[in-house]
């Protein structure tokens, strides 16, 4: 443009951002990190050694895996910026407490080195890399990855060995999800007299261990309490705003509510569904992931309906107890569609011809 021609010009606009403050990825991580922290205590403190040896396993190698992968491809490294070492708690918190190192190192070197780092590192993945890692682990290790155990805390009747005479280490039981789930396996079966057949009423029964930590499940799906203290922190630090978290819990606890007062007998008290399983950690803390979410307030808001409307028809439709990994990594797929639906209109935009 020559200079008559800039003459004629009121309004120069720059290129964005105009604005801009001191906030970083590693800022952003660490406050992540520190939101955790109620979890991961009540992790170590429900299963001492069994979440010792699964969260140093992820951490080691999420780091390890960046490291590599940043030093082949000539890259600047990233390895200690924070980001992989949140999805390694992320991952580490939604493992069975009892699962095998090698188990939980390689779901790791999936969820950094194919989900996150071949698509171009941080920013540029398209799915959550936590979840993507755990639903390969479902995919391959399906009966490793549905064995709980309870918390250390637990009363199990004194027992000390088993049959053959041998120290019980830990004693498996089926989550809340999975007991809230048995009313409605029943319900299909034809050849189950009415006798037979589960009541929702005893899942129903442990909305407060579920909210206390005093159940079986993955290392950081016990203690419902530990997420809404890193989630509100994450919520007053500005680290994440309230419209995903009002979406995930909203939808599901609506969903929930109108099963509930249609059938008590057949469908869980909506409390045990919004403590059990990962929907806190979901609403606060994976769901939440700045590069798998949408841009706008306004598509936040839509995916976190997504995540907990689908969680919630998994939970009470599908074959699975949980639905909250497959429910974030199919709302991952549809957010640049969201993005499109819900993108701001420039000042002064008129339509397309």
């Amino acid at each position: 443009m020559t200079e008559s021609q800039q003459e004629g010009k009121l309004l120069i606009v720059s290129s964005s951002p105009h604005l801009s403050e001191p906030v970083t990825s590693r800022k952003v991580m660490a406050e992540v990190i520190i939101g955790c922290l109620p979890a991961i205590i009540g992790a170590l403190f429900y299963f001492k050694l069994l979440a010792v040896t699964v969260l140093f396993t992820c951490i080691l190698t999420a780091v390890a895996t960046e490291y590599v992968f940043n030093l082949v491809r000539g890259k600047k490294q990233t390895a200690l910026d924070g980001s992989a070492i949140v999805a390694a708690v992320i991952l580490g918190l939604s493992l069975p407490p009892a699962i095998p190192f090698w188990a939980a190192a390689l779901g790791m070197v999936v969820s950094i080195g194919v989900v996150k780092m071949l698509f171009g590192g941080l920013g540029c993945n398209i799915f959550n890399p936590a979840m993507a890692g755990r639903a390969f682990l479902m995919a391959c290790f399906g009966s490793m990855m549905t064995f709980w155990v309870l918390p250390d805390q637990v009363d199990f009747g004194g027992v000390k060995l088993d049959a053959s005479g041998h120290s019980v280490v830990a004693v498996s039981q089926a989550t809340p999800l999975k007991i809230a789930k048995q009313p409605l396996m029943d319900a299909a079966d034809e050849e189950k007299t009415p006798e037979m057949k589960a009541s929702a009423v005893s899942a129903s029964s442990l909305i407060k261990d579920a909210f206390t930590g005093k159940e079986g499940g993955s290392l950081g799906e016990t203690c419902a309490i530990a997420w809404l203290i890193g989630g509100i922190f994450l919520l007053l630090r500005g680290t994440i705003t309230w419209h995903i978290p009002a979406g995930v819990l909203g939808s599901a606890g609506l969903i929930s509510t109108g099963a509930w007062l249609y059938n008590p007998a057949l469908y869980a008290h909506p409390l045990l569904h919004l403590a059990s399983g990962g929907l806190m950690m979901c609403a606060f803390f994976i769901a939440t992931d700045p590069v798998t979410c949408p841009l706008t307030k306004r598509g936040r808001f839509i995916f976190g309906l997504g995540v907990g409307a689908l969680t919630m028809l998994i939970r009470i439709k599908g074959g699975y107890p949980e639905g909250v990994m497959y429910a974030v990594l199919l709302m991952n797929a549809v957010t640049p569609l969201i993005d499109i639906w819900t993108a701001p209109k420039p000042v002064g935009d008129l339509p397309r011809p």
